[in-house]
């Protein structure tokens, strides 16, 4: 038996406790064998993508006609490119952790790929679930938005075998699909993230160490083959503190940059290339009496700035032409060693190292005042805000992410529907000060979110007479209905306070159906005023929602 089969295993038991309900209304699926499936693909799809539990289960599309994708994840578009992340999972009751990726499935991938991918291709077949996210992808192709692949393969067992990967080869995607094996040890090695890292770093020549306000700083150099077998020995648990999982190579021009500069002969060069890695740690420690070459000891060791750098270079040189090769190419290295109580210091750092990039910097927020106002404000609601990504799992109605708070009021509120759904990379970024406004009340992020819920609650459970544009106008509906609720109170959202707080929940527990028929009615006639009569595709559909082509036709009502 392998151990780590076995974690997974016995992990999938909380699982699937966790969606089973969900599986049961959404997914229409009450098998135990195709539930554990299930929890596999589910459990495989968080953790790799690092998103929440919601995010998680809105990306399968496991059931009849799901054209061999068991969940599909599309990334927010940026410089031109989207990533789509597909995942099919083969998962076997045997816990000896030996079988092979079965070479079908990775055929069935690629002629997913083959067609989904192509706007003009016919499906046939194929669930309502699976249809909206490719539609959306086709949409984003022909707005000319170039789709970046990953292809995941997840199973507990071993990876495809040679005439698996001759299909893949044969395919000739070239470098717009990358491949990955996703199994119970990669989840394992994930699941542990929260152990400490204590480990030698091994840096090369001169370096530069001081004291300064009760910390430390280091900054040196190390070679890349240094931090590739650091990051082949701990793996994701010295990202915990980054705020992204590796983005994969295609797709992102950087780490291709990195990678193309490391395999050419401008190696030597990539020290003056690269702005480094930031690491910070507990405690470092070191020989003093050398002048060169030291041998840094560090606990609790964290990658806070860089970590995209660092899994690119391991990637690199466990390509099979380089494992031998002896690489003379070396990163900036700045360790900080912090007091382990100022959180609030490395709250800052983290986001002072990180925020020119465009990454989801809910964490990094998390300790913004106007959160911890908020926070204590619902308390006083009795409801749950969120601010962490750390906190207990978000089970109970009266439980609010920071995330869908931002999500609701930015399209309830601040009547930007296509910016909440499509755009959630900057809600904690650019969008941070027009969502989260200094007169932002917790009454008004409340109400914002039960009027979102209920949307969404359509959107993920709808009727078979419901309009085919309900996959995509969540947001939109939440906006109409906030403004019924608001006609029916006779105030302005500013007026929203504690002071109403319970009528107005009065009347969403009362009109709640009626304020949203009432907002797709909205949406139906705003759709006959841009297209007239003529036939709406799902891809034309998610074009239009994800532009915000009807903002201006809505505005009136």
């Amino acid at each position: 038996m392998d151990i780590s089969a076995s974690i997974i295993d016995q992990r999938l038991i909380s699982v699937i406790d966790d969606i089973k309900q969900r599986v049961s209304e959404e997914l229409r699926i009450t098998d135990a064998g195709k539930l554990k499936s299930l929890a596999f693909v589910y459990l495989c799809v968080q953790s790799i993508l690092d998103i929440d539990k919601d995010e998680a289960f809105d990306c399968l599309t496991e059931g009849g006609g799901d054209f061999g994708v068991d969940a599909i994840h599309i990334s927010e578009e940026y410089d031109g490119e989207f990533t789509v992340s597909l995942f099919q999972a083969k998962y076997k009751n045997s816990l000896e952790g030996n079988f092979n990726f079965p070479e079908a499935g990775i055929r069935s991938l690629i002629n997913a790929i083959q067609y989904l991918f192509n706007p003009a291709a016919r499906i046939d077949h194929i669930n309502e679930r699976l249809l909206a996210k490719v539609e959306q992808a086709r949409s984003l192709i022909r707005d000319g938005y170039i789709p970046q692949v990953r292809a995941l393969a997840c199973n507990n067992g071993a990876k495809w075998n040679a005439s698996a990967q001759e299909a893949i080869e044969r395919a000739s995607f070239g470098d717009q699909v990358t491949w990955e094996h996703v199994n119970h040890e990669r989840l394992v090695k994930i699941l542990q993230a929260t152990k400490p890292v204590r480990d030698t770093l091994q840096l090369s020549g001169k370096a530069i160490v001081e004291d300064m306000e009760f910390s430390r700083v280091l900054v040196g150099r190390i070679s890349v083959a240094e931090i590739s077998a650091l990051i082949e020995r701990h793996g994701e648990r010295l990202l915990e503190r980054n705020i992204r999982r590796y983005l994969g190579l295609q797709g992102n021009r950087i780490n291709e940059n990195i990678r193309h500069t490391l395999i050419s002969d401008e190696k030597s060069y990539f020290y003056f290339y690269n702005n480094g890695i930031t690491l910070i740690c507990d405690s470092f420690s070191y020989n003093a009496l050398q002048d060169s070459n030291y041998q840094v000891r560090v606990e609790n060791l964290q990658i806070i700035n860089g970590g995209q750098t660092c899994i690119t270079i391991f990637r690199t040189l466990q390509e099979q032409d380089f494992i031998n090769k002896d690489f003379q190419a070396y990163v900036l290295l700045r360790l900080y060693q912090l007091p382990p109580e100022n959180e609030d210091l490395v709250q800052r750092i983290t986001y002072a190292t990180n925020s020119q990039n465009p990454v989801d910097l809910k964490d990094l927020r998390a300790n913004d005042e106007r959160q911890q106002r908020l926070e204590m404000d619902i308390s006083q609601l009795g409801f749950n805000y969120r601010r962490k990504r750390s906190d207990a799992s978000v089970t109970r109605p009266t439980d609010i992410t920071s995330g869908v708070a931002a999500e609701a009021v930015l399209s309830v509120w601040r009547r930007k529907p296509h910016q909440a759904k499509f755009f959630s990379r900057e809600h904690f970024g650019k969008l941070y000060e027009s969502i989260f406004t200094e007169d932002l009340n917790g009454a008004q992020v409340i109400i914002a979110v039960q009027l979102y819920r209920i949307a969404e609650n359509h959107r993920k459970r709808p009727q078979k007479d419901d309009p085919n544009f309900i996959r995509y106008a969540s947001c939109f509906i939440a906006m109409q209905m906030g403004q019924r609720l608001l006609s029916e109170m006779n105030i302005e959202v500013k007026d929203i306070s504690h002071k109403n707080f319970d009528a107005a929940q009065q009347l969403i527990a009362k009109n709640s159906e009626n304020y949203f028929k009432a907002a797709l009615q909205d949406i139906e006639q705003a759709l006959r005023e841009l297209y007239g009569k003529q036939d709406i595709s799902w891809q034309q559909l998610a074009a239009t929602f994800r532009r915000g082509d009807l903002i201006s036709y809505l505005s009136s009502r």
